[in-house]
């Protein structure tokens, strides 16, 4: 199998930029699904006539199967490999998700929005354990990076796809054309990026338990989890929080002009493209510690700052630590366990997740006992926890 990855990498040394860009672009449409209903929510509560919680189960049926998935799809891209698995994530989503646009009744919508999140699950860790195996180490953080970025630009790119198109045509024509786009991903991923390689494997139906199990309890690779559950904990929870934050005094901002502080964060995610130059200058722990450090001191000071311009600056900061975080983390676990890869990438990503998940929950309940400076500071204090585990990671630099 190496020797047959070590031919494929050699015929495929000038078309690294083309399969970069048609990855990207695949993972920011795949991860967009996750953000298109955060907008549709008050648009769902007048159309079907729902309270707004119960509308929002649209986007936590979504992430919740999303996150599962990344458990259930682990072995798979292993066993039948990882471009398989990513065709067979973007058919599913091109028959599902047009069939959102054509129901009658929220219930309808939330199952098909689960099982959205299900066929969505297929397609991140597969496409992060083909980088790892398919690109050369000194092209692979960095186009982990782009890759990256792609995931994290789709918080923001789905929801202003979301509301130029629902305010245009009307929400389901969300669905219709976001199907489309599916079927163009579908036809690059095809058409353009080779096969990985598959690992022949003989084992039974309790194996991919076993190897999860093997996986996760791995030292170095479960205090990289330890840090992985906090980095979309930290940049969900900030977000959540920092919407209603800005409206109060002495910032008393308008809903344009939040989006347009929440959008001066991609100028953080940059960073992330820079992941490789620094980890090949610096090697991978010095930067993960870097990241880690610049996120946590630009979250603490964005609590206590009363300088709309700092407080800007200071986001920006946070986002380039968590965006430069990501990509050199997920190379960092994919580089430690060999046939394993499929299962570690997916099983950080399912942690990845519920960390998304578990911010607003614990951010809104914060709020609740405390105020926003204390809630600022706590979401620091478990970045400096990450910082801290980051110092018992022994692996070889890759």
């Amino acid at each position: 199998m190496t020797e047959w990855v070590a031919k494929q990498r050699k015929s495929l040394a000038n078309n690294y930029p083309l399969m970069t860009g048609i990855l990207v672009w695949c993972s920011l449409i795949v991860v967009s699904s996750l953000y298109i209903t955060l907008p549709l929510v008050s648009v769902f509560v007048s159309s079907f006539h729902v309270t707004p919680s119960t509308a929002a189960w649209t986007s936590s049926a979504f992430s919740f199967f999303y996150a599962i998935g990344f458990l259930l799809f682990s072995p798979l891209s292993d066993r039948y490999g990882r471009k398989q698995m990513m065709m067979s994530g973007l058919v599913a989503l091109l028959l599902i998700t047009p069939t959102l646009g054509f129901v009658t009744n929220l219930s309808s919508l939330i199952v098909l929005r689960a099982l959205q999140g299900l066929a969505a699950a297929t397609f991140a860790p597969a496409v992060l354990a083909y980088v790892v195996e398919m690109f050369p180490a000194h092209k692979r953080v960095t186009t982990i990076g782009f890759v990256s970025t792609g995931f994290l630009l789709a918080g923001i790119a789905g929801q202003l796809f979301s509301s130029i198109i629902s305010q245009s045509l009307g929400w389901p024509y969300v669905f219709y054309f976001l199907g489309g786009l599916y079927l163009v991903c579908a036809i690059l991923l095809g058409s353009l990026v080779p096969n990985g390689a598959i690992h022949q494997t003989t084992a039974g139906a309790r194996a991919p338990l076993k190897q999860i199990a093997a996986v996760l309890f791995r030292k170095s690779l479960f205090v990289c989890y330890i840090i992985t559950v906090t980095l979309l904990f930290s940049f969900v929870g900030m977000y959540t929080a920092l919407g209603s934050y800005l409206t109060q005094t002495p910032f008393q901002l308008n809903p344009d002009q939040i989006l347009l502080v929440r959008a001066a964060g991609i100028l953080g995610m940059i960073l992330s493209l820079f992941a490789g130059r620094l980890v090949a200058k610096f090697g991978v722990k010095r930067v993960l510690q870097a990241g880690l450090g610049l996120a946590a001191a630009g979250l603490s000071i964005v609590g206590f700052s009363s300088n709309l311009s700092i407080l800007i600056v200071m986001s920006v900061i946070f986002v380039g630590g968590i965006s430069v975080t990501v990509p050199t983390l997920i190379s960092l676990v994919g580089s430690t366990v060999g046939h394993a890869r499929g299962t570690a990438i997916s099983l950080y990503s399912f942690i990845l997740f519920i960390g998304a998940t578990l911010g607003p929950i614990v951010v809104l309940n914060l709020l609740k006992l405390g105020s926003y400076f204390l809630t600022f500071e706590a979401l620091a204090v478990v970045l400096c926890i990450a910082l801290c585990s980051s110092f018992f990671i022994k692996i070889q630099e890759v």
